[in-house]
């Protein structure tokens, strides 16, 4: 019975060109890669840097599986926590400007973990209209009552709170560089406005990471902020070449997720092959200075 029902709704997705399938990519992830024997240059990819295929990262990948095997075989709260990981929220932290950092699996899981983690229905969030679906996914596992504002309008967001009383915390949310349009959210008047309204302010840097910035470090390199109050998330899977995310903050931030993020708790380590690849991923950008240049110039 319900076959006929999905291919119902197959059908109707189809018909209205929103129809999804796979498409195989037979070649590595470089600028021009292979698909049904074709040779296309990607437009589409998030490997910003070229990491994806960088000798230096891999090297250290293919090195951490001969130290350390496959797999971290359970959650990093029963025996999955390797120096690896600790390795990693260091000079995650240190990159970022914050006191710690946490890693994630993805950064999916990070943002369905992190905001039902910090709020509930004593809460509010206040979230961009165009925020990334992990971060719309996340608001709608929480209790907190949640607030839309306009795309990168920070008077509407100013107006919704201050008609937002009486919540025990409240929380807005923005990614930094919105990925389908590039548009680069108001930082500063954000947190301006937060900081009228007592509010905590948690940007998604994903796309940022690797591209804005001097040193690449982020949104908030690149408009100079130095306010270790906010929380902020990113990945290592766009510029950094390599897979997974986290989140940087205080270490009291850190702990707390720790014990209540369930999409951390819940789930295997991520294995040490990938968490090398992004201690290396961070260690090149740090280096080579020249990396962001060619960026800026293409």
């Amino acid at each position: 019975m319900y076959s006929k029902e999905l291919r119902d709704e197959l059908s109707d997705l189809a018909n209205s060109d929103l129809y999804r399938k796979l498409k195989r990519v037979e070649s590595d992830q470089s600028a021009r890669i292979s698909i049904g024997g074709k040779e296309y240059i990607s437009l589409c990819s998030n490997n910003y840097l070229g990491f994806a295929n960088h000798p230096a990262i891999k090297d250290a990948s293919i090195e951490a599986i001969r130290e350390f095997g496959n797999s971290t075989a359970a959650s990093r709260l029963i025996s999955g926590n390797m120096a690896l990981h600790e390795q990693l929220e260091k000079i995650t932290a240190e990159f970022k400007g914050t006191e710690d950092a946490l890693v994630f699996n993805c950064g999916y899981m990070a943002n369905i973990g992190v905001i039902p983690a910090l709020t509930d229905e004593r809460d509010a969030i206040f979230s961009d209209e165009l925020n990334h679906a992990s971060i719309v996914d996340g608001c709608k596992l929480t209790r907190a009552k949640v607030f839309i504002y306009n795309h990168c309008n920070s008077e509407h967001l100013k107006s919704l709170l201050s008609q937002a009383s009486g919540y025990r915390r409240r929380i807005i949310i923005t990614d930094s560089v919105f990925s389908m349009d590039g548009d680069i959210a108001p930082i500063p008047d954000i947190i301006k406005v937060a900081g009228e309204f007592d509010a905590i302010v948690m940007v998604d840097d994903a796309h940022a990471t690797g591209v804005l910035g001097k040193n690449g470090r982020g949104s908030f390199e690149y408009f100079g902020i130095t306010d270790k109050n906010h929380i902020r998330m990113g990945t290592y899977s766009k510029a950094l070449g390599s897979f997974g995310a986290y989140i940087s903050g205080s270490k009291e931030v850190k702990d707390y997720l720790i014990n209540k993020a369930r999409s951390f708790i819940y789930t295997t380590a991520l294995p040490p092959s990938v968490i090398a690849a992004s201690i290396a991923a961070i260690k090149l950008l740090n280096n080579d200075r020249g990396i962001l240049e060619r960026l800026n110039e293409n």
